[in-house]
């Protein structure tokens, strides 16, 4: 259960960094994720096991939505379906921020690089969860650094779920069967300065994360805030050398509630007497397969597909899709054991 906190708690990944780590470290390391997941749902990893630095993350967002970037007309020709109806890509590419939305931000996503697309009933022409990735054109650099830092944040996510489980007394191994044809998401972010004109106070709404555990790097602006138990909104603000880890709605019912998904914002940043400036940050979503299904200890089940879809409901750059999306679909399915 969510607590009182003022601060989110600081985790060391020392334990999978070294490759003279001791049992007793990994037993320590699974404990602790255990009790900042079961009570804040939030925590900033340090001792980071991967060969991005965060300067290099960013470096990869500049690349995409730096001064000297791509132009508004090269972004637009990998934009999704619903903002270019012309275009094919209806899931992964680019969405352009959303004038008259407390969700003010422009992004570029893509999926697994080496994703096989799907027979699933849930995919449409409409909608395709599975659609390969899209990239600028004459830019291989940034496709293969951006292709790069997705698979090290899938192997990443993939070491922690294995702790995980054994933090929830199961095998390392019992999460992985149902990562086949990961539906990971690597979304790059740029939250444009807010007109000095325009009074708001927010540029991310409250929310939850869908999936199953979400990392984040975050630059040095500053504005995430977390709620407490007590309705608090406590600022975390970025740590160097850091990312920040929660818990997603999906992972909360796999643990029968023993977990936290956590709700979080994003709050406008600009600073008496200073020029405002705007705000990067790249979160990864580590998500189950499409038709993987989830079966929580109270018996109910759901379809990771729909689980998703139904999400994207209530996501600005994806509404107009979603409403055409199939409204019950029982797909092939994947069983997910749960305890």
């Amino acid at each position: 259960m969510s607590t009182s906190f003022s601060s989110l708690p600081i985790v060391s990944l020392a334990a999978l960094s070294s490759s003279c780590s001791q049992p007793e470290d990994l037993e320590t390391l699974v404990s602790r994720l255990n009790e900042v997941f079961s009570t804040t749902g939030f925590a900033y990893l340090t001792d980071l096991p991967l060969t991005y630095t965060h300067d290099d993350v960013f470096g990869v967002c500049n690349e995409f939505f730096g001064p000297n970037a791509l132009s508004m007309d090269e972004k637009m020709k990998l934009a999704k379906k619903t903002f270019v109806p012309t275009n094919k890509n209806t899931y992964r590419g680019y969405f352009p921020p959303q004038e008259g939305d407390d969700n003010l931000k422009e992004g570029f996503e893509l999926g697994t690089p080496s994703s096989r697309p799907s027979t699933s009933a849930l995919v449409s022409p409409k909608f395709d969860l599975t659609e390969p990735n899209v990239f600028p054109a004459s830019h291989a650099r940034f496709q293969a650094r951006c292709e790069t830092l997705h698979n090290e944040l899938q192997s990443l996510s993939s070491r922690l779920l294995s702790l995980l489980a054994v933090a929830l007394g199961k095998p390392s191994s019992f999460f992985d069967h149902y990562l086949k044809d990961s539906l990971s998401t690597l979304r790059l972010l740029h939250y444009p300065p807010v007109p000095a004109s325009r009074q708001q106070e927010l540029i991310c709404t409250p929310h939850t994360d869908s999936g199953i555990l979400t990392l984040l790097h975050q630059d040095k602006t500053g504005g995430l805030e977390v709620r407490n138990s007590e309705g608090e909104w406590i600022p975390a603000p970025y740590v160097p050398g850091s990312m920040v880890v929660n818990i997603g709605d999906l992972m909360a019912k796999v643990s029968g509630g023993r977990w936290v998904a956590t709700y979080h914002r994003v709050r406008s940043m600009k600073k008496e007497g200073t020029e405002m400036t705007g705000r990067y940050s790249v979160p990864f979503f580590f998500e189950p397969g499409l038709q993987c299904v989830v079966k929580s200890v109270d018996g109910t089940e759901v379809v990771y597909g729909e689980h998703l879809l139904d999400k994207m409901k209530g996501w600005v750059e994806f509404q107009d899709v979603v409403e055409n999306a199939p409204e019950s679909i029982v797909p092939e399915r994947v069983a997910v054991e749960t305890f």
